[in-house]
């Protein structure tokens, strides 16, 4: 894919049109030795550059990403995701109105609606550069094996619980401009983007592709974000984490999915560490991200901590092969919030 030139960070005098895709963490004159590994050197400068060009004109960043991670998130070597960690204003709020939901419909063990019930219309907003899925231009192919994704775990068929909602195609926009493509991330384009193509209302699902900068794989709203900013609801996605599309080990289709979860209230499974927690009782305390596939993780010990690490969870950042399930709790949480927040399509 060809690299934009025309993302300028003023903050990084003396660089010129760098952008994200511009940073290459190889320190020699060929990406074919042994192993392809990036130098310290490189790593260091690639690293610096990253974080220096999320801070300007407002990038998006991903808020549990460590400094010295940026590196790896920015060839995609991890797991990455933009969505906002609520604040504790939000976090109190939000767990008052939602508990209190549960509570009135004793649902923590088992969700509300029926399984498959809530059916949510999903406008897929593909943004390119040009023709061609290395510019952007997603197939219909990829858009309909998306969605298969989504119902397989969303109703539990790929090994977890059950939840109550069901995906179907509303439409497909096609939108060809470079600007949005490459610099999705930054907070004025988004929004420039969004409320030129956002459709429907709080129950309808619009999934932005495009090629974000910063390794940012996707990012979400939370569903008691529409009252005040509609127009931003939505997930965006990269494009080629699509299933097919060429971002492996993350191709599967399962940024998708767990940006999804966050659009319909779920948060992290490692949020606020050990202890914090993600307001769901049934998923296992854990201090921070997993990435890769590490089996038998178990960051948080003792008694009050049983079991392993949730890496196999679709809010953790494991890769796609990794995670395959919601549990029984995130599907009642889940049902909550979109019960609270988001009525109708």
């Amino acid at each position: 894919m060809e690299r934009s030139t025309g993302r300028v960070c003023p903050a990084l005098s003396g660089w010129g049109a760098l952008t994200h895709r511009d940073i290459d963490l190889y320190d020699g004159p060929s990406h074919s030795e042994e192993a392809c590994l990036p130098s310290p050197r490189a790593l260091s400068a690639a690293a610096l550059a990253a974080i220096a060009l999320t801070a300007c004109e407002g990038s998006r960043t991903d808020p549990n990403l460590a400094a010295s991670d940026q590196a790896l998130a920015a060839n995609h070597q991890i797991r990455t995701c933009g969505t906002e960690t609520p604040s504790a204003t939000e976090l109190a709020r939000v767990s008052r109105e939602v508990d209190a939901a549960l509570r009135t419909s004793n649902a923590e063990l088992a969700a509300a609606r029926t399984a498959g019930s809530v059916v949510v219309p999903v406008w897929f907003h593909v943004v390119n550069q040009g023709a061609g899925l290395a510019n952007g231009d997603v197939p219909q192919s990829l858009i309909d094996a998306q969605l298969q994704v989504l119902n397989d775990a969303y109703a539990g068929r790929s090994g977890g619980a059950p939840t109550a909602f069901t995906f179907t195609l509303a439409g497909v926009t096609r939108t060809t401009n470079a600007t949005w493509f490459g610099s999705c991330d930054v907070s004025s384009v988004e929004s420039q983007m969004k409320t030129a193509l956002h459709t429907g209302g709080a129950g309808t699902l619009n999934v932005y592709t495009c090629n974000p900068g910063g390794g940012l794989l996707g990012w979400a709203t939370f569903p008691w974000n529409y009252a005040s900013s509609p127009k931003m609801d939505g997930v965006v996605v990269l494009f080629s984490s699509l299933p097919g599309g060429g971002a492996a080990p993350y191709d599967e289709g399962d940024t998708g999915t767990h940006e999804v979860g966050h659009w319909l209230g779920l948060y992290h499974t490692f949020q606020g560490g050990c202890a914090g927690g993600d307001s769901v009782s049934d998923t296992n305390a854990e201090r921070s991200a997993a990435y890769g596939c590490p089996t038998g993780r178990d960051t948080c010990n003792g008694k009050r901590y049983p079991g392993a690490d949730p890496i196999t969870n679709f809010m953790d950042y494991t890769d796609d092969v990794c995670m395959f399930q919601f549990t029984a709790g995130q599907a009642s949480r889940a049902d909550a919030q979109t019960a609270t927040y988001r009525p109708a399509p």
